[in-house]
Order: C-alpha cells, then sequence, then structure tokens
C-alpha cells in the first residue's frame, strides 16, 4: 500500500467484501459496490487514485464505478483546500442511501413494468378474441403493482425520520391491523 494511503481494519475490510458479495446477489457490479462501502467508511473524502490503491481495483474500473454511484446520487466530488484533485463521498445517512436506492431502483425496475403491463392489458381489452385468462392475471398484476407503486411512493415521501419511525412500528401496525380485520370479520 502507498505511503498515505489509509490501511482498511479487518472490520473494514470484511464490510468491503462482504457489501461487494452483496452487490453482485444485488445486480450491481462487485467493485462499485465495494466503492460505495469503502467511501461509507470513511470519515472523509477520498480521491480516486487512493480508492484505487485501498481496493487494489485498476483506476478506470475506479472511475467507472464512481460515475455510477454519482448516477444513484449516493455519491459525491468534494473539493478539498490545497489538493487539486477530486475527492468522493458517499451519503453517509442510512435512510436517505434506502431512499435514493429505492426510488432509482423503482424508476429503472417497477416502472418500466408498469407501463408494458399497462400496455399489454389494453392491447387484450381491445382484442375481442383475447385470451381472457391471460387478460385477468395481467390486470390482477397490473392492480397490485400500481397500489404497491403508489404506497411506495407515499412511504418515499415520508421525512427520514418519519419513515424511520414507521419501520421501527412495524410489528405494532401489524398486529393493530390484524387485530381489526379479525373484529370486522367476526
Amino acid at each position: 500500500m502507498a505511503q498515505g494511503t489509509p490501511s482498511l481494519t479487518p472490520v473494514a475490510q470484511k464490510f468491503i467484501l462482504h457489501w461487494g458479495e452483496m452487490g453482485t446477489r444485488w445486480g450491481i457490479n462487485r467493485t462499485v459496490a465495494q466503492v460505495h462501502a469503502l467511501l461509507f467508511l470513511s470519515p472523509k473524502p477520498v480521491p480516486a487514485d487512493e480508492i484505487s490503491e485501498t481496493l487494489s481495483v485498476a483506476r478506470s474500473n475506479v472511475s467507472t464505478s464512481l460515475r455510477e454511484l454519482q448516477g444513484w446520487g449516493i455519491v459525491r466530488v468534494v473539493h478539498v483546500l490545497g489538493d487539486r484533485r477530486d475527492h468522493f463521498e458517499s451519503v453517509k445517512d442510512v435512510w436517505e442511501i434506502f431512499r435514493i436506492v429505492s426510488e432509482e431502483r423503482k424508476r429503472r425496475e417497477i416502472d418500466p413494468t408498469l407501463r408494458v403491463i399497462g400496455e399489454c392489458v389494453d392491447e387484450l381489452k381491445k382484442d375481442a378474441k383475447s385470451d381472457a385468462y391471460t387478460r385477468e392475471r395481467l390486470e390482477s398484476m397490473l392492480e397490485f403493482l400500481t397500489v404497491m407503486s403508489g404506497m411506495f411512493e407515499e412511504v418515499m415521501r415520508m421525512p427520514s425520520g418519519a419513515l424511520k419511525g414507521v419501520a421501527k412500528l412495524r410489528g405494532k401496525v401489524i398486529t393493530l391491523l390484524g387485530s381489526g380485520a379479525k373484529k370486522a370479520a367476526g
């Protein structure tokens, strides 16, 4: 490791390696996830060359990873007085990271799926000879995704503090709703 390059503690190494593994399971490039993990743990902004040295990853791979993380909005460029290099830092609030990543995944994955299913349902409704069973299945999927997307958007509009509070109440809300549903049915 070059002089001035921060060494990683065993715990930091373990987290960074695991975050990279989890990234691949979530469909994210391993290096992208590892760069994010390093920046998340770093108390100060880090220049790309130090990221490259610390993770033993090619500088070009680090640059590509940083661009992707910036595109997601969870890493930003900062400037350090007396240093002409760009430095990078991660959003540190885990609730904000969750919000940003969730909204981006919805935009990239759920929204296009909603559009295509909606188009399929519209096409089936226009064709009198269409398969009723297929239309019923797709209408069911469209309704589910539309409702869940709306609920997701309401949750994402909550301030981080409120979102955290709702998450902590989850079991109590389910118990309350479950009890209310049993009483209404009885």
